[in-house]
């Protein structure tokens, strides 16, 4: 419910804070209601808990476009593959520590209410930095365009490309559902606690694989070209599920696979952002991400869905042939999309 929340924040929000003219001040918004989770040190029942996390991940949907938008502006058009890069593998590092961090505490005795009043904290520093150091290097005042005006101005290239990467996207399956593949398959061998601790550190793997891969990945589009460095990262994911398909059952190939899935997702976040850069026209360009956001966030539940849905009624190999084909479909569907010349 949070994710489909924060997919319905991406639409509207970011393109009104064009409309207006006051991108800064929705990316501020959004880190504030993010910070709210921190709350949840409080929540007594299950119902504040959802309305919390409800309410940061909507601020979680809305910040994400505007600050794709201003990193777009900041730095030159050459430049787009490495500082989407070098955002996606800090951003990374902090999805690794945070939860590092919060197991430390609870090693030495924290309980989770006093963890989540530490989120808080770092979250109001967030706050700080948005307002005292961030800046719109290209301020401008608002377009006064409306929802479906703004839409029908975002250029057919664009869309195009967001078709590519919508279809790539409904086979696109989240990773823990990888976790719990493994649970699955190693649970009956090696009993719950050890399956866990594989699952567990099998997510960490992944998870650098993905930090690191960025700013490369980033570096390669500006050689290659963004759009034939993200079809590699398409069918890098059509790869990972063959290996699951050949090989999942073999608890040695399982690191690899890991890490070629944080590799996989290290392509297509970068190249997704610099592509989107390169082909918006800059007072669109929180709209278009919004729009682009919301396509693959809706297009990653409903494969999340499916695959979870064949995995229980069907087989484990029937999920992983139903993301590889629509997967496979998405680079294809990228592979035949030409952009005009500029």
């Amino acid at each position: 419910m949070s994710d489909l929340f924060a997919s319905l924040a991406k639409v509207w929000l970011p393109h009104y804070s064009e409309r207006i003219g006051q991108r800064k001040r929705f990316l501020l918004i959004g880190y504030a209601l993010t910070a709210i989770k921190g709350v949840m040190a409080a929540a007594t029942s299950w119902l504040a808990v959802l309305g919390i996390r409800v309410v940061a991940w909507i601020g979680r949907g809305m910040r994400g476009p505007v600050r794709d938008a201003m990193l777009a502006d900041s730095v030159p058009p050459a430049y787009f593959g490495r500082a989407f890069g070098l955002h996606r593998a800090a951003d990374t590092v902090g999805a690794i520590l945070g939860p590092a961090i919060a197991l430390g505490l609870l090693t030495i005795g924290w309980d989770y209410r006093e963890i989540f009043l530490v989120s808080l904290f770092s979250g109001g520093i967030t706050i700080l930095i948005v307002v005292f150091v961030i800046r719109e290097v290209s301020p401008r005042p608002g377009h006064g365009w409306g929802f479906r005006q703004s839409l029908g101005r975002l250029p057919r290239e664009f869309l195009s490309f967001m078709a590519a990467s919508g279809v790539f996207g409904l086979g696109n399956f989240g990773p823990m559902l990888l976790i719990l593949y493994v649970q699955m398959r190693l649970a009956p061998t090696l009993g719950t606690p050890r399956a866990d601790t594989w699952a567990i550190g099998l997510y960490v793997l992944f998870n650098l694989t993905y930090a690191m891969g960025s700013y490369p990945a980033g570096l390669l589009s500006e050689r290659l070209g963004k759009r034939t460095v993200l079809a590699m990262g398409y069918l890098l994911f059509v790869l990972m599920c063959i290996g699951f398909l050949a090989f999942g059952a073999s608890i040695l190939a399982l690191p690899p696979l890991f890490a070629l899935g944080g590799l996989y997702i290290a392509i297509v976040d970068t190249m997704e952002g610099a592509l989107a850069a390169e082909l918006l026209p800059a007072p669109l360009r929180a709209t278009g991400y919004g729009v682009l956001g919301a396509v693959t966030g809706v297009g990653d539940l409903a494969s999340s869905l499916a695959v979870g849905l064949l995995w229980t009624h069907v087989s484990l190999a029937s999920g992983f042939i139903y993301a590889a084909v629509l997967t496979g479909l998405g680079a294809g569907a990228l592979f035949a999309w030409t952009p005009a010349r500029r």
